[in-house]
């Protein structure tokens, strides 16, 4: 079982060695690509809808909460209709995530608050920082006890204030922001501040983290594939730095993660770019009455859509939403599927890239 002693940050232990700095190099230039690929697309609100979804969903699938696309897709958020249990805690999680980007956006900062209201919406309760001794990280396998992280409240909030603090004040230390954000997980998962739902908070920290430096402008690296992916290694990496002070192999794999998601990303944009145009194209090509840029928007945002998304996405009636869904059908843009007591309207295209996000 760990000991571990929570560092205050910044700390003295040299963190930029050779490995490091030229793996940094490395993930800045595929984060520069990314965000030049995602001002490509003319409606940053697809790709947050789209992106965060797949977000949430392998964030959620590392805490073993698993759901399929189907799944994800036939949710009406408006309704508060969901296909399962876990699909609706997928979507809180995505929901948390676009809160999170837009207080980020607006305040410019993170604090202890904004991140107690992204756990309390991923959780669904506002329990807060944890009161009460007796929480343990166990070997899932054997039952061991592998670390244990500060048990006492006043501990906890003492580190949280520390962490905050180091996260918005960049006078403290020159570290470059990915080693800092590399640092700021890991410091987060040891203080494990909450009864549930830190690793998915520490997840979404990390992207608003990015966000706040400038780095990304919308919230769509989608970091949680690669941890899934690597999950065992995860894991591994976050106690051995306890352990055995292994800050290298750990940042070395926050970097890794962050460039090679960076380039799936990238080339999932470029999958839903072109496939915008060739729907675009369609569009306008064989229904010029109907065509507009609110219709496209609304069945790349949507990959099942619903009347009710129609209704409310261009300020038509029912009647006219119909149509329109039914004109698309007649051209191969979209398939109807009747899936409980709704109709959806589905663009396989679009769903098809999602779903095989690693074939992209």
């Amino acid at each position: 079982m760990s000991n571990y002693k929570i560092p205050t940050l910044p700390f003295s232990t040299e963190l930029e060695t050779k490995p490091i700095l030229k793996k940094i190099a490395a993930a800045r230039s595929a984060l520069a690509e990314l965000k030049g690929a995602a001002s490509g697309i003319p409606n940053e609100s697809i790709l947050i809808s789209t992106l965060s979804l797949q977000e949430a969903k392998d964030s959620s699938a590392i805490e073993n909460i698993i759901t399929t696309h189907d799944e994800l897709y036939r949710a009406d958020t408006f309704a508060k209709q969901f296909a399962s249990t876990s699909a609706k805690e997928v979507h809180s999680y995505a929901q948390a995530l676009r809160n999170g980007f837009e207080i980020v956006k607006e305040k410019g900062f993170i604090s202890n608050n904004h991140i107690l209201q992204i756990q309390s919406l991923i959780e669904e309760n506002s329990a807060g920082f944890r009161k009460l001794p007796g929480t343990a990280l166990k070997n899932e396998q054997t039952g061991e006890t592998v670390y244990t992280p500060p048990q006492h409240q006043d501990e906890i909030i003492e580190l949280m204030s520390n962490l905050e603090q180091f996260m918005n004040d960049d006078s403290l230390c020159d570290w470059d922001p990915l080693v800092k954000m590399a640092v700021i997980h890991h410091q987060f998962e040891s203080i494990h501040p909450f009864y549930d739902g830190n690793g998915r908070t520490g997840r979404i920290i990390n992207i608003l983290y990015l966000v706040k430096e400038g780095l990304l402008h919308i919230p769509i690296l989608y970091l949680s594939r690669y941890i899934n992916q690597h999950k065992a290694e995860y894991y591994k990496l976050l106690q051995k730095v306890r352990t055995e002070n292994a800050w290298q192999e750990w940042i070395l794999y926050i970097l890794a993660s962050i460039e090679e998601t960076s380039l799936q990303t990238i080339q999932q944009i470029h999958g839903i770019k072109k496939l915008m145009l060739q729907h675009k194209q369609k569009l306008r090509g064989e229904l010029p009455k109907i065509y507009s840029q609110d219709l496209l928007n609304n069945i790349f945002r949507h990959p099942y859509t619903k009347i009710d998304f129609v209704m409310t996405d261009l300020g038509v009636s029912r009647p006219t939403a119909t149509k329109y869904l039914d004109e698309l059908i007649t051209i191969g843009l979209l398939h109807k599927e009747k899936l409980g007591k709704d109709n959806y309207y589905i663009n396989k295209g679009l769903f098809d890239l999602l779903a095989n996000v690693n074939r992209v």
